[in-house]
């Protein structure tokens, strides 16, 4: 085992290990075994890169490998800046979803340069046994049903969001779902089932990223667009539209607050 963090972005939590001399030798049960224990949504592993400054692993609650995540790249990079990793405010580091650009600011929150998403439809068709209605999809590293709802309060997520998940369009690898109220021309409230935590989570930064974007594509809101998480913060999504018929959005940038809550021996 080795020592780990506890850290926060904008109330998705998560545990951070340093492991680019690869002692961990089951990621996945260290991250069930602690992630059961505190109620965190997964772990985050620093490893070496040949292609960038460092290697994000994300591993789920559940023990499976997520290929990207929004609030657990900000809260990587706060930590690799701090314990030395990098030298720089500045970085690049690899996940499964390609190389993410990353810069901690001077007042701790972290601003990443997410990957440009695809994959994006609109206002379709989907029934469950609990939900019919209008949906929209978008991959911003890893896959984001989003549905627009008047109150978002009012929703179902657990119940709706593991139906959906799961559902037929989805098929093999599932989706994340987020449910979304647009409160202004660059506001929007955002909850999300998470597929991995199987739960809904008080934040989800690839899932705010969707969000903002399909309520752009939707003509809801402009960007910036700022979204309220369940637990209240705030994150800002940035983004530019794209310039070819196939990419709606491009230059992609999660910003918002990352804290500590603990350090651990794991042992």
């Amino acid at each position: 085992m080795r020592d780990y963090v506890i850290m926060s972005g904008t109330g998705n939590r998560f545990f951070v290990v340093d492991d680019r001399n690869g002692l961990v030798a089951d990621p996945a049960a260290m991250t069930k075994d602690i992630c059961g224990r505190l109620g965190l949504d997964g772990g985050l592993f620093v490893r070496k890169s040949s292609r960038a400054d460092f290697r994000m692993a994300i591993i789920n609650a559940d023990g499976s490998e997520a290929e990207m995540c929004g609030n657990g790249s900000r809260c990587v990079a706060r930590f690799a800046f701090d314990r030395g990793v990098v030298r720089s405010r500045t970085m690049n580091f690899e996940t499964q979803a390609g190389i993410i650009a990353a810069e901690v600011l001077e007042d701790g929150s972290v601003r990443v340069r997410l990957t440009d998403p695809k994959d994006g439809r609109l206002n379709f068709s989907l029934k469950t046994p609990s939900f019919d209605g209008k949906v929209s999809f978008l991959n911003t590293g890893v896959p984001h049903t989003v549905i627009l709802s008047e109150d978002v309060d009012a929703m179902d997520v657990v119940r709706l969001g593991r139906e959906i998940r799961y559902s037929e369009p989805f098929k093999p690898a599932g989706t994340n779902v987020n449910f979304m109220s647009v409160l202004d021309g660059s506001t929007i409230r955002v909850r999300t089932y998470e597929r991995g935590v199987e739960n809904e989570t008080m934040a989800c930064g690839t899932g705010s990223t969707a969000s903002a974007i399909v309520s752009w594509m939707l003509g809801r809101t402009k960007p910036p667009v700022t979204v309220i998480t369940r637990g209240g913060e705030r994150l800002a999504v940035h983004f530019e539209p794209g310039k070819g018929s196939k990419d709606a959005v491009t230059n992609v940038r999660l910003e918002g607050p990352v804290r500590y809550e603990e350090e651990k021996d794991a042992t």
